[in-house]
């Protein structure tokens, strides 16, 4: 009779679910930053799970992303249904214009709290932080923000510049509010030289290349090159690092509100999660591995950050760094 009673309790649980699968059907638009090898496995991984989904996805920077979307909404025909871009700022700002819509059932359970949006408008999928790169050749190997200022640095540390990447803007946020020198660990920065120009792969470029010494960038990229070989090593500062969390949302204006949630509902999931390690990203859920190449999740100190004040913030950290970097 036990068995019985449970075989029925079973069954009745996975037809209660089916409903919800089959729900997510039809067309579905997805406006991305992720590199176009990424887009495709997250939409594949997606496709297995919800086949009668049909994906489709437009692939571009996040600036480059929301200019076309912000020429869509000006034209009254946004196109996508779900965006995975690179910064929550960005979504911040879509949140505070009316644009995004709630996923109130979102399963957000087991992970920490503060790092989805509290309204649920809003999921961060991984955590990509920013630290320092330097060349195995360098004399002094850094293990702080504030080595970067020291006389061995002079010259020698090239970085992003906020005025042209959200991560870097995101990372001078980070920094100004938590380093106790705030604003003046830059001024002393411009004093030693930095360089702040580029994207990521131009700083991990030119410290592999020993063009400069020493770079604040992405951990990935100069992960996965000494995997390959490349002269670098990365360090996660003892303060600790900014991060940008690859949020995911639902634009208010999709046509398929479900598929969307579903897509969601993925990227949260044990499998969505185990995807991104698998592409060799931190992934956002705390009880998933971390890539080959990284030290315990306990070794990686993540600074306080808060996306809402980040956006209020945005045009006076802009210029104030353009004021130090002019």
């Amino acid at each position: 009779m036990q068995r019985k009673a449970l075989s029925a309790f079973i069954l009745a649980a996975g037809l209660a679910a089916a409903p919800q699968v089959l729900a997510a059907e039809g067309k579905l638009v997805l406006y991305t930053s992720q590199p176009n090898t990424d887009a495709q496995q997250t939409i594949d991984a997606f496709k297995a799970k919800y086949p009668k989904v049909d994906v489709s996805f437009v692939r571009d920077g996040t600036p480059r992303v929301m200019a076309k979307l912000k020429a869509e909404f000006e034209a009254g025909a946004p196109q996508a249904d779900v965006l995975l871009i690179a910064d929550a700022v960005t979504m911040e700002g879509l949140k505070k214009d009316g644009r995004l819509l709630a996923h109130d059932k979102a399963d957000v359970a087991g992970y920490p709290a503060g790092i989805h949006d509290p309204q649920k408008m809003w999921f961060a999928t991984k955590l990509i932080t920013t630290g320092i790169v330097y060349n195995t050749k360098a004399a002094m190997k850094p293990a702080s923000w504030a080595d970067l200022v020291k006389p061995e640095a002079k010259n020698q540390l090239a970085m992003p510049s906020p005025l042209n990447s959200g991560a870097a803007l995101i990372h001078t946020i980070t920094l100004t509010s938590n380093l106790k020198d705030g604003w003046n660990f830059y001024e002393k920065l411009r004093e030693n030289g930095t360089l702040a120009a580029g994207a990521n792969g131009d700083i991990l470029r030119q410290v592999a290349t020993g063009e400069k010494l020493y770079g604040m960038i992405v951990d990935f990229m100069p992960i996965r090159e000494k995997a390959k070989g490349a002269p670098v090593e990365f360090v996660f500062p003892s303060e600790g690092v900014s991060a940008v969390s690859e949020p995911v949302a639902i634009l208010k204006s999709s046509k398929n509100p479900e598929a969307a949630k579903a897509f969601i509902d993925f990227l949260l999931s044990k499998e969505g999660q185990e995807l991104a390690l698998k592409q060799g990203y931190v992934a956002a859920h705390p009880d998933v591995a971390l890539p080959a190449g990284y030290p315990a999740r306990s070794a990686i100190k993540l600074m306080a950050f808060d996306a809402a004040k980040a956006l209020i913030e945005e045009t006076a950290t802009r210029k104030r760094f353009s004021t130090i970097f002019e």
